[in-house]
């Protein structure tokens, strides 16, 4: 039987059954959200005339999470358009209507009795074929199946999305006993490429992979802080950036996730082991007085630490008291800083002789081996046990690869030293004469099984880039960027300067690659796997030939640019962007001149110029005036002064998109341009999209003239900009900008509708950006976002 997907139902509307619906409607599926009919009608219901008939009332629950998904932060929904594909219902009036979905999802309370009634009436209406899955985070897969028709069995599994699901990568597939091996396959598959997701395989255990793993992790990082004398901030000042985890590292962590939540979930393995591990899972006594206390964290208002005027303050366990933060400072921090590489930054601090290196041992050791005690219990392989730390907690190394980078040997030598019992796996590793859980060969990531090494498996949609280059090489190679050859007759561009900023190297390359590519190739992408696309233009470049005055070379850097992306645009072969994370400024122009826009779900791109005191110089104005008025039906009469004024407001506020496809609603894709839910699919959805241009006869546009709107349009945006200012909206700064970008953008004070060519309105363009640059108030907001990372009002 072949599965598909083409509607779904969630059951259960809170945080995360809600947030699950609203990824399946950012992934375009449409979804039904069911919950309870409330017990009683409340008096502000009754003043809406509502009554315990009324379905208005009778959905309330469902309606009231959607209300919610729409004021959360960070935002579940891609879109806010995506809510139209969630349809509220309730379990009494509605459960007819799963007769007609594809996938049911149960989000319901964590509690098997509960769990095995509703499932027991989903069975009753169950069309075959149908998948059912439990989002539940330690209750058994295998129990929740009990009672239940061969059929509903048979299409059973846990499905753990982590919270939020929109932006947590991490999905755990759990089959029962009964569940058909090629639903798992379908579920799994789905799950990477409908849904975006890192998917891994767990065996039906508490809590499954990564809870199991990060749970045992922080309660080790508890017991040791206590054992050992150590405060919370110093803790947290350790277990963060500093080791490749998350900027939230242990306590802010916590206090993110609530403690009763955390606790819940330390329960569901201390309720189901013994020993040592069961001593671990029972979690220290000023915790419990913590919950008693309601210090749950964010959700309360207070937790491991608390603000109080501004001021971060953190909890003495010992005193329950709050204290100024502490911070650990040993040398060890020092010299890691100086380290090249998170695995030597790593392998300095854990073996340091300092404060440092002492608590990061203690927490290392038993999280190591703990990990490899659960080989074959709780998942297959070691790939899916760090797959699944990386995704669900944020590590940048899975304990795996952590034990590779510190050295198996050596940690090993330690830890028998100390008196710790290696686990067999590990003993094996080394038995057969191996010293990591990882090798390389010919170009293959290899992971070791217990009795060998195997390929590491990934989706074939996957390219990983740093691997790729090194079994492929590159064609061409500067210190910005580099040409590669990505196969099919299809070339990358990968920017990978500092933040991969663009200066003269990466424009160099451009000119460099689309000559290539219309010589030899039948397209070309721009992207790279770095933290983010693009973050614009080097600033630190531009500021320092302004206050050198050094015009004359500011301008030929801008010259440069706006070539560069003019032979972008008119390339005889098809050249797909596909940006991803922060595409700004700059970022934003080298996308907009492409035949193609293959944009990841999570993109943030604008102009933003602006917060710099400059406006964008590399052809951006141009560029996303002529998008909006590409993007109007043919048929339609075109206001010029209305499609002017939108752009201005888009740039003069540098407003940033918060998804690809905000980025389409803001114009800077058109409705032909793509977004790729799965970050790792990115570059072969953009290569895909540049041989399907290619193979259907892609041209290159035609140069043409611009219909402008002229003194009209110039005049209204000015008005606009002048109301701004006049209100205290913006600065006398802020209106300068904002007259340079309105000339530029109305091409200037000629009449209404005057078509004029590109290289005129890049003149006007390029004049106006180096006026702005020359501005000591432009200079002093440079020099402010490069020193702050923010922008200055002035």
């Amino acid at each position: 039987m072949s599965y598909q997907i083409k509607k779904a139902a969630v059951i259960g509307s809170g945080v995360m059954g809600s947030g699950i619906a609203a990824h399946l409607a950012n992934s375009g599926i449409p979804t039904y959200l069911l919950d309870i009919v409330p017990n009683d009608v409340s008096e502000a219901d009754a003043k809406k005339g509502w009554t315990k008939d009324t379905p208005a009332f009778r959905n309330s629950v469902a309606t009231g999470a959607l209300e919610k998904l729409l004021k959360q932060k960070p935002a579940p929904l891609t879109s806010k358009r995506n809510l139209q594909l969630i349809t509220p219902g309730n379990l009494e009036d509605d459960l007819e209507k799963l007769k007609d979905v594809d996938w049911i999802i149960e989000v319901i309370v964590e509690n098997l009795e509960v769990k095995q009634n509703l499932f027991a009436r989903i069975d009753e209406v169950l069309t075959p074929g149908t998948i059912v899955t439990s989002n539940t985070s330690g209750i058994s897969i295998e129990d929740m199946t009990a009672g239940r028709s061969e059929q509903f069995a048979s299409h059973f599994l846990g499905t753990h999305f982590f919270n939020p699901p929109r932006y947590l990568k991490l999905l755990e597939v759990i089959p029962a006993s009964t569940t058909k091996p090629e639903v798992v396959e379908f579920v799994k598959t789905f799950g990477e490429d409908v849904l975006g997701k890192g998917v891994v395989l767990a065996k039906d255990t508490p809590n499954f992979i990564a809870n199991r793993i990060g749970t045992y992790g922080l309660l080790v990082t508890l017991r040791e802080m206590l054992n050992r004398g150590y405060s919370v901030g110093e803790v947290d000042s350790v277990t963060g950036p500093a080791i490749g985890r998350p900027k939230s590292a242990t306590f802010r962590t916590l206090d993110v996730v609530g403690l009763d939540t955390f606790l819940h979930v330390a329960k569901n393995v201390y309720d189901k082991s013994t020993g040592e591990e069961q001593e671990v899972f029972n979690p220290p006594a000023f915790m419990k007085q913590m919950v008693e206390n309601k210090w749950l964290g964010a959700k309360t208002g207070q937790g491991f630490f608390v603000k109080k005027d501004k001021e971060i303050f953190e909890l003495n366990p010992e005193t329950m008291d709050y204290e100024p933060v502490k911070k650990l400072k040993t040398p060890s921090l020092e010299m890691a800083k100086q380290e090249k590489g998170l695995a030597n930054k790593v392998k300095t601090l854990v073996y340091a002789k300092d404060r440092t290196g002492e608590l990061l041992w203690s927490i290392f050791n038993p999280v190591l081996r703990y990990s490899a005690e659960l080989h074959g219990e709780i998942a297959d392989d070691i790939v899916a046990i760090d797959q699944a730390m990386k995704w669900g907690f944020g590590w940048q190394q899975g304990p795996f690869e952590t034990w590779d980078a510190i050295g198996v040997e050596k940690s090993v030598a330690k830890m028998k030293e100390e008196g710790h019992e290696i686990p067999a796996f590990v003993q094996a590793l080394l038995d057969q004469g191996h010293s990591s859980f990882y090798k390389e060969e010919e170009g293959e990531l290899l992971f070791f099984t217990g009795t060998g090494f195997e390929k590491v498996p990934t989706n074939d949609k996957a390219i990983d880039l740093k691997a790729y280059k090194k079994k492929h090489g590159v064609i061409k190679k500067n210190s910005g960027a580099s040409l590669i050859d990505l196969g099919d007759g299809v070339a990358l561009l990968e920017f990978h300067s500092q933040s991969n900023s663009i200066g003269p190297d990466i424009l160099q390359m451009i000119n460099f690659a689309v000559d290539e590519v219309e010589k030899n190739f039948k397209g070309l992408v721009i992207g790279n796997q770095g933290k983010n696309f693009c973050v614009g233009a080097n600033l630190g470049m531009i500021l320092m030939e302004a206050q050198d005055d050094n015009i004359f070379e500011l301008d030929y850097i801008v010259r440069m640019f706006q070539q560069a992306m003019l032979k972008i645009k008119y390339s005889s072969k098809p050249v797909v962007a596909a940006p991803f994370g922060m595409t700004l400024g700059g970022g934003a122009e080298v996308c907009l001149p492409t035949a193609h826009i293959q944009a990841s779900s999570e993109t943030y791109m604008g102009l933003v110029e602006a917060g710099v005191g400059l406006i964008p110089g590399g052809g951006g104005n141009k560029e996303l005036y002529i998008k909006h008025i590409s993007s109007l039906p043919n048929n339609v009469k075109v206001d010029y002064v209305e499609v002017a004024t939108t752009v201005f407001e888009t740039i003069a506020m540098a407003k940033v998109s918060t998804s690809g496809e905000e980025a389409r609603e803001n114009n800077f894709l058109n409705h032909a341009d793509g977004v790729s839910v799965n970050p790792d699919h990115l570059l072969y959805d953009a290569k895909q999209a540049a041989l399907h241009l290619y193979e259907t006869g892609y041209k290159a546009p035609i140069r043409g003239k611009v219909p402008v709107s002229g003194a009209p349009g110039y005049a209204t945006m000015l008005v606009g900009a002048e109301g701004l200012r006049l209100s205290g909206y913006i600065s006398d700064h802020d209106m300068k900008i904002a007259k340079k970008l309105a000339y530029v953008l109305a091409g200037g004070e000629v009449p209404y509708g005057t078509l004029v060519d590109e290289e005129y309105l890049l003149n006007l363009e390029r004049e106006a950006f180096l006026s702005l640059v020359a501005e000591p108030k432009s200079q002093m907001r440079m020099q402010h976002m490069l020193v702050k990372g923010k922008p200055l009002r002035n």
